[in-house]
């Protein structure tokens, strides 16, 4: 057998699982987003078209929901990084024992969202929860936190921020410890201070991690759900909803496959932009 042929039975196996689980999904997503179907009505499936992708243009609730999940990703993301480049310059530094700082790291990444999400409820919440008993220490009159659209975003991305940051930081330490040695000493002979090899060696080596980071971390952005859904629900109204929120309410709640599906067909578009333009900035590094 040719190492052409063996190359090829090796990956058949690979390619068609990827193909029952990722390819034929998608595929049936978009040809389901051409119809007008939903079970609450009973009628068969009707092709219809570019309609569903049309009723989009005219639809306050999608703009509103796809703008809220632009400013997650654009307010979360940064935040994530800066938090998580700063936990994973703690963990690389000399410790005598170094499980307990790298543990510190997985226990949030380990957490459920949902569970995170269920958690930062109860530290928001008016009566009882911890930042109102925090603020009521330093006599400061505590708020309402979701009652209001903006304290409640604001809720919103320092939990998604909390969760994710560790994620960032584990990734970011393991560029950190490819880093070899003798470039930080080389610099400590040549009177190079901390902030300067920050720059000039551990942030340079450091791009290619971070941009994997990113993809990451900004896919998962753009499908957000089960954190701001446990915390708020959407509300108040549909101030806190996300792209991913609505796609959930038309697809499980409102039984309307045909719309779910194309917005669900334009969020994977979203993703799919985000990784090409992070693909394309890697390739120019190279």
């Amino acid at each position: 057998m040719s190492d052409r042929a063996l190359a090829v039975l090796l990956l058949t196996p690979a390619a068609v699982l990827l193909t029952l689980i990722i390819v034929y999904p998608v595929l049936r997503l978009g040809y389901t987003s051409f119809f007008s179907l939903s079970l609450t009505s009973g009628l068969p499936a009707e092709f219809v078209g570019f309609e569903n992708y049309q009723l989009m243009f005219t639809d306050p609730v999608f703009w509103e929901t796809t703008w809220n999940t632009v400013l997650i990703t654009l307010i979360t993301v940064p935040g994530a990084l800066i938090v998580g480049m700063a936990l994973a310059l703690l963990a690389n530094l000399p410790f005598g024992v170094q499980w307990p700082v790298r543990l510190s790291l997985l226990i949030p990444w380990a957490l459920p969202l949902s569970f995170a999400g269920l958690i930062f409820a109860w530290f928001f919440h008016s009566e009882y929860g911890v930042v109102n008993d925090v603020l009521a220490r330093f006599g400061i009159e505590g708020v309402i936190w979701f009652n209001s659209p903006n304290l409640a975003f604001a809720a919103i991305c320092l939990t998604i921020i909390w969760k994710t940051s560790s994620f960032m930081a584990l990734i970011i330490l393991a560029g950190l410890q490819t880093i070899p040695r003798s470039l930080y000493e080389a610099a400590d002979v040549d009177g190079a201070g901390r902030i300067r090899q920050f720059f000039e060696i551990t942030l340079p080596l450091l791009k290619p991690a971070i941009v994997v980071a990113l993809i990451f971390r900004t896919i998962t952005a753009l499908q957000t759900f089960d954190i701001p859904y446990m915390m708020t629900g959407g509300g108040p109204g549909t101030s806190t909803s996300t792209l991913a929120m609505y796609i959930h309410q038309n697809t499980v709640s409102f039984l309307d496959l045909g719309y779910g599906s194309a917005l669900a067909v334009v969020m994977f578009a979203l993703s799919m932009c985000v990784t090409a333009v992070y693909l394309r900035i890697i390739r120019t590094k190279e």
